[in-house]
């Protein structure tokens, strides 16, 4: 079973970690969620505090959306909202493209690069994050108790990592090195998304304007692939916006799981 975590009230919501990352990174905005919606926090396979990722000869896709969908069947969740940063945005994505969603909301969502050239820019940026985790990791403990050490060692990731507290960052790095199989796996398998999703599942796609992984260019490729999507800029944050814009992540998870509820609800929540 995936570690997870669920606390709020209202209609499930799902929220999808990024490659190497963990359920943590939603940290910043769940509390403000959980006014409006129930939370669902998970550690993918490999990640975090869950079981590693077993590959057995199947696409990757198939293997994460199995995982999700035995999350959604212990916890009794039935076409649930789901929102995602960066693969947990693919995953999102995916999941609305095979019908298993209310809503889907990306964060930076992968899948939208140019070509082998442009993926291989991708690699060679966790193949540096890695190495730079790995590297740090005896260091970090004394490194991350001044700010402006964390905000240079999340400097690729998010403009503002300063606002992580040293633990925060400390067990980010620690289970990046963990993650690395994971992340091998995942990033051997990766393809561009060209998934096609039904008119009837809202989507919502926010890229920050300052990404250095998933570089901006990608939003407007995204905007040509899915025009039926709400497509929004946050102003000023990195590839994870979620300490970078708390209010505006906040707005548009609640706004993009608001397009599937009852008008009456939807209403009420983003007056």
């Amino acid at each position: 079973m995936l570690a997870y975590e669920r606390f709020g009230s209202g209609e499930p919501l799902v929220l999808v970690h990024g490659i190497s990352h963990r359920r943590q990174a939603w940290y910043p905005v769940a509390e403000q969620l959980a006014e409006h919606r129930e939370v669902i926090l998970f550690d993918l396979p490999g990640h975090g505090d869950s079981p590693d990722l077993v590959p057995d000869g199947r696409p990757v896709k198939e293997l994460l959306q199995d995982q999700l969908l035995e999350l959604f069947f212990e916890l009794g969740l039935e076409r649930p909202h789901i929102a995602g940063n960066s693969l947990g945005g693919r995953i999102a994505l995916e999941a609305a493209a095979d019908g298993l969603v209310s809503s889907a909301t990306g964060l930076s969502p992968a899948g939208f690069w140019k070509g082998e050239r442009d993926f291989a820019y991708i690699r060679a940026h966790f193949a540096v994050l890695l190495t730079g985790a790995r590297i740090a990791q005896p260091l970090a403990p004394t490194m991350a108790r001044s700010s402006l050490a964390r905000k240079l060692m999340l400097a690729s990731l998010m403009t503002h990592g300063e606002r992580l507290d040293r633990d925060r960052v400390v067990g980010d790095l620690n289970k990046m090195v963990r993650a690395r199989t994971a992340l091998k796996t995942i990033i051997g398998g990766a393809f561009p998304f060209d998934g096609e999703i039904a008119d009837d599942i809202p989507v919502t796609i926010a890229w920050g304007t300052k990404d250095r992984l998933l570089l901006p260019y990608q939003a407007e490729r995204a905007r040509k692939q899915l025009p039926q999507a709400e497509h929004v800029w946050l102003e000023g944050s990195g590839h994870v916006p979620m300490s970078d814009d708390v209010a505006g992540v906040v707005d548009v998870l609640l706004r993009g799981s608001a397009q599937g509820l009852r008008s009456s609800v939807a209403e009420t929540v983003v007056a």
